[in-house]
């Protein structure tokens, strides 16, 4: 079916700004709207927009380095919020709510690669990023606790590590793609950078306005329990996906690698489940996606003074 009234929490963030280019329509709030933290705000929020769906993709995230300074306040936060929006919107009688996880959600290692949704509750998260991996998880057990006591149709989606124009540029707080991005497009030709780790790990990069087409399709056709993983077949190691971005930059930027703060060595999912969803679906290869997300940071001057 279609909704007629969507509410997207998150909605400034970065998915929501991309999303919001396919559907203008939807109402997009952010924090300036609600603290989803406090359960009187989410309830009021409700009250004001009375949707027939909600789409939650407000997250407190970060990087490698801020998930390790900061623990206790990603749990808090994505705790508080999950928790929450989902209860909120059940008092609401919203009956159908869409939610994002992350494939930090999944365990550390599992058995066989790629893992697929049945593997989510085979081991712990990541210990890099352990309590917003958790937070993740528990909102998935959540929406199924509420799908199998209420009857409601609350259900999750997982997409892969995501990158793209309208990302967090800011080198304390970015993932690895947009970090790639802003130090290679600073840096002088010719000069080297510092990169964390070895460059072995293995990440599947997922283009943006990939999933932003996709999410109002999921809206309406993934209406499961399942923790649908959504993720390009493109498994790349992190030394390949710099040296993509270097080829965006058309420079020579010499890699110097740390050897620390490598992360997980794989966290690659199978798309089966989405793949049999949407069989025409087609994923934004890595070396095209990071060429416009490079073009777009370079004529997007704001980032570049911060």
């Amino acid at each position: 079916m279609k909704y007629k009234k969507v509410l997207v929490t998150g909605g400034t963030g970065f998915v929501g700004k991309r999303l919001q280019n396919v559907e203008p329509g939807w109402d997009y709030i952010s924090s300036q709207d609600a603290d989803l933290t406090n359960m009187e705000e989410c309830s009021e929020l409700l009250s004001r927009y009375q949707p027939d769906a909600v789409i939650h993709l407000a997250a407190k995230v970060g990087g490698i380095k801020e998930n390790a300074q900061n623990p206790a306040v990603f749990f808090l936060q994505n705790m508080a919020m999950n928790t929450n929006i989902v209860e909120a919107c059940r008092k609401a009688g919203v009956k159908r709510l869409l939610a994002s996880l992350s494939t930090c959600a999944f365990p550390d290692v599992v058995e066989n690669y790629p893992f697929t949704e049945n593997d989510i509750l085979k081991g712990a998260p990541a210990p890099t990023n352990l309590p917003y991996g958790f937070s993740k998880r528990a909102l998935w057990v959540q929406l199924n606790a509420y799908r199998q006591q209420y009857g409601l149709n609350y259900s999750a989606f997982c997409p892969s590590n995501l990158y793209g124009p309208d990302d967090n540029f800011d080198l304390e707080s970015s993932h690895f793609v947009a970090a790639m991005v802003r130090k290679i497009h600073e840096v002088e030709n010719g000069k080297g950078i510092e990169v964390w780790g070895t460059g072995k790990p293995l990440r599947q990069q997922f283009y943006i306005d990939d999933l932003a087409n996709v999410i109002p399709e999921l809206l309406t056709h993934h209406n499961s329990e399942a923790p649908m993983i959504i993720a390009p077949e493109e498994n790349l190691s992190i030394a390949d996906s710099v040296r993509l971005v270097i080829e965006a930059s058309g420079k020579d930027v010499p890699i110097t690698y740390t050897g620390a703060l490598d992360g997980q060595y794989r966290k690659d999912g199978d798309n089966s489940l989405f793949k049999n969803t949407f069989p025409e679906f087609k994923f934004t290869s890595f070396n095209d996606g990071v060429k416009k997300t490079y073009e777009w940071y370079n004529e997007n001057s704001i980032y570049n003074r911060n």
